[in-house]
């Protein structure tokens, strides 16, 4: 199994459309290494055990051991730059390469390599800009003549760290509170593209990352906003030493069953089966997965 995990998607071209039988999203229980642990060695590993989002995965996880500890985490200006560029990375990444072959275009591969080479020097803020203007724009407005417009306005998921840490407290079996999946795949290509002109800005103007942490007595919890969307990390700390650790990524929420997934493509007609894998592939990529996955298809 891949260190992330394994992902598997059952689906088949019926009545025109295309049915979900199963999602199977498979974790190695990676955190399970942190319990009896030093709370600070053991968020240290994090971002080596997570290296997708890495930047991300380290400072939430520093941010839920200061909650719990009953401290405010500091975070410097470079943090704050790794992360809106980290963000940045995540979604061009898609908007560039991914989602221009979805709809029939080419991938922007020579001028997101460039911007990848550029980000962090001093002029990454402006190499971005240059990007987002010269490449992506015309790249979008191509774009829209295969995904329809419906007008909606994105936002950014809302984190809410004290409703986790409520849950995280009780230790009970209820689902953790989440965030309602997109529900159309116009929305979610909307919102990455909203989500790189308002990462862009806020990297411009130095604004703070959207990261937020509750917690006290021990329990600490910590959210943070990323390309793909919430990213939490709860851990519970006694004398000193990690007694239990949760991590969930968007993927664990958006491909926790077939809903998310099936909702996506619920009313959407195919002429042939060969578009309704099309359409599957395009619903799979609005939900994002962070890791490798496998479709098993049927035609009939």
């Amino acid at each position: 199994m891949n260190p992330a995990g394994s992902l598997t998607i059952r689906a088949a071209f019926a009545d025109g459309g295309v049915r979900v039988d199963a999602v199977v999203l498979e974790r190695p229980p990676l955190t399970r290494l942190f319990v009896g642990q030093n709370a600070d060695a053991a968020v240290r590993l994090v971002p080596h055990l997570y290296a997708l989002c890495a930047e991300a995965q380290r400072l939430t996880a520093q941010a839920a051991l200061a909650a719990a500890d009953g401290r405010t985490p500091a975070r410097s200006e470079l943090d704050e730059r790794l992360l809106w560029l980290e963000m940045l990375h995540e979604n061009l990444w898609r908007l560039l390469l991914d989602w221009p072959v979805a709809c029939g275009l080419l991938p922007a591969r020579d001028a997101f390599v460039a911007w990848r080479s550029d980000r962090l020097g001093v002029d990454g803020a402006a190499a971005t800009r240059r990007l987002i203007d010269e490449t992506l724009c015309p790249l979008v407005e191509k774009c829209r003549q295969t995904l329809v417009d419906r007008g909606i306005a994105p936002t950014w998921p809302a984190p809410d760290a004290g409703a986790w840490l409520s849950w995280w407290r009780a230790a009970d079996a209820a689902p953790a509170p989440r965030p309602a999946p997109p529900e159309d795949i116009t929305a979610a290509w909307l919102a990455r593209v909203a989500d790189v002109a308002r990462a862009a800005a806020a990297l411009e103007a130095g604004e703070p990352f959207p990261l937020v942490a509750a917690g006290g007595d021990g329990f600490g919890v910590a959210q943070s906003v990323t390309a793909r969307g919430l990213l939490t990390h709860a851990i519970a700390v006694e004398q000193g030493r990690v007694k239990r650790y949760h991590l969930e990524a968007p993927t664990d929420a958006c491909f926790a069953g077939r809903e998310a997934l099936a909702a996506l493509l619920a009313g959407r007609r195919f002429d042939a089966a060969a578009a309704a894998r099309i359409g599957l592939e395009t619903a799979i990529l609005a939900l994002d997965p962070c890791l490798p996955y496998a479709v098993e298809w049927k035609d009939a």
